[in-house]
C-alpha cells in the first residue's frame, strides 16, 4: 500500500484505543512515532477507566477521555449507558478532530471514530466487527505480526518514522514513597505476575510457589484484586521468600516495582509487556496463546511454553488446564538461572 502521507500538519489528533493493559502499552511506540511527526498537533486519546493510569500526566499527550466500556456491558443499566454514549458522541463531535486513528478495531472502537465526524479517520483493513465501515482510509498490515510493528506500520503510512521503537511511559514524580520504601528493603528481586485475564493463560499458584522457594532472590507478588487469593498461596508455600502487594498498586505503582526488578516471571498478560517495555528481561509462560503475536517484545527474554499438540489453541475456556499445568517450576527455573548471582 503507499503510504498516504499527510501534507498539513493535523491540529487535534485522537488515538482510539481503549484497551487492553497490553495493548495500551503496545501502543506507546506508535505515540512516540506520531508525537515526533506531529510535533505542533494537540493529541487526545480514548481510554478505558482503570486503565488511565498508564497515560495520565504523559508529556505527549494532552488529553484523555476516559470511558467506561465494561459497565456499559450491564443489561441493568442500558438507561444509564445509552445517556453516557450519547454524552461521549457530542463531545467527541465537538472535539475538532482532523485526524483520528482507531488501532482498536472492534464495532465500538469504529462507532467511536465516526462519530468524531474528523475528515480523515484510520483503521486497519483486516478491523473486525464491520468497523472498517467506519474508516476513510484503512492499513493493511495482516495479523501474523507483532501487535507492536503492526501499530507502527500505521504511523509508517502516515508518513511517520517508525524504525526507533521508544516506549514512552510517564514519569511519575510523586506518591510512590511505600514503593520506593520495599525496594530499598528488597535491594534485589523478582517480580512473580500470576494473574491473566483468560483462566486458561494462568500456570497454577502452586508452581508460582515452588519456584519462588527456588529462586536465590526474594521475590514480589502483583496482580490486581482478583490475584489476592492466588498471590496468598504463592506467598505461602514461599517459604517466607516472597511478599503479595497483589490489589495494592496503582498502575504508576506497578511500573515502579518492575522498574528495578532483576527478572518478571510471568504469564501472558499486561504487566508482562509492561516489564518488556521497561527492559527488564522477562520469563513468560505460554499455553493457549502464542508468543510471536503476544510475547514480550525486545531481546533477552526467556518464552517457557507447553509442549501439547493443542498449544496455541487462543481459547479462553478449556477442560482442562495441561497446557500450563505441565509446564513445571524446575524446567522454569532450568531456563532463568543464568539470569541471578551466585
Amino acid at each position: 500500500m503507499k503510504s498516504m502521507g499527510i501534507a498539513k500538519q493535523p491540529k487535534k489528533i485522537l488515538i482510539v484505543k481503549p484497551s487492553s493493559l497490553g495493548d495500551v502499552v503496545h501502543s506507546l511506540p506508535f505515540l512516540n512515532s506520531l508525537r515526533s511527526c506531529f510535533p505542533k498537533s494537540e493529541i487526545h486519546w480514548v481510554i478505558a477507566k482503570g486503565l488511565e493510569g498508564l497515560l495520565e500526566g504523559h508529556p505527549m499527550i494532552d488529553g484523555l477521555i476516559i470511558i467506561n466500556k465494561d459497565m456499559w456491558k450491564k443489561i441493568s443499566r442500558t438507561g444509564q449507558t445509552l445517556r453516557e454514549i450519547r454524552a461521549l458522541f457530542r463531545r467527541l463531535r465537538d472535539g475538532g478532530y482532523d485526524m483520528v486513528i482507531d488501532l482498536q478495531g472492534l464495532l465500538r472502537s469504529g462507532l467511536i471514530t465516526a462519530s468524531t465526524g474528523a475528515p480523515l479517520r484510520i483503521g486497519f483493513a483486516e478491523a473486525r466487527e464491520g468497523s472498517t465501515l467506519f474508516y476513510s482510509r484503512r492499513v493493511g498490515t495482516g495479523r501474523n505480526m507483532h501487535a507492536v510493528e503492526r501499530y507502527l506500520e500505521v504511523a509508517h503510512e502516515l508518513g511517520c518514522n517508525s524504525g526507533d521503537v521508544i516506549f514512552p511511559f510517564p514519569l511519575v514524580k510523586s506518591g510512590l514513597k511505600r514503593i520506593k520504601e520495599l525496594k530499598t528493603s528488597l535491594k534485589d528481586y523478582v517480580v512473580l505476575v500470576p494473574g491473566a485475564r483468560w483462566d486458561t493463560k494462568v500456570w497454577p499458584a502452586e508452581s508460582f510457589g515452588r519456584l519462588a522457594s527456588m529462586l536465590p532472590l526474594k521475590s514480589v507478588v502483583v496482580g490486581n484484586g482478583k490475584d489476592v487469593a492466588i498471590a496468598d498461596r504463592i506467598v505461602g508455600m514461599a517459604g517466607g521468600k516472597t511478599v503479595s502487594l497483589a490489589g495494592r498498586t496503582t498502575l504508576a505503582e506497578l511500573i515502579e516495582v518492575m522498574r528495578d526488578a532483576r527478572m518478571v516471571v510471568s504469564n501472558d498478560s499486561g504487566p508482562m509487556h509492561i516489564a518488556a517495555a521497561l527492559n527488564v528481561p522477562v520469563a513468560a509462560l505460554f499455553g493457549p496463546t502464542s508468543p510471536e503475536r503476544t510475547g514480550p517484545y525486545g531481546k533477552g527474554h526467556v518464552i517457557i511454553r507447553s509442549e501439547r499438540e493443542c498449544s496455541p489453541c487462543f481459547r479462553k475456556r478449556c477442560r482442562d488446564f495441561r497446557c500450563m499445568a505441565e509446564i513445571s517450576p524446575e524446567a522454569v527455573f532450568g531456563k532463568i538461572r543464568g539470569f541471578f548471582p551466585w
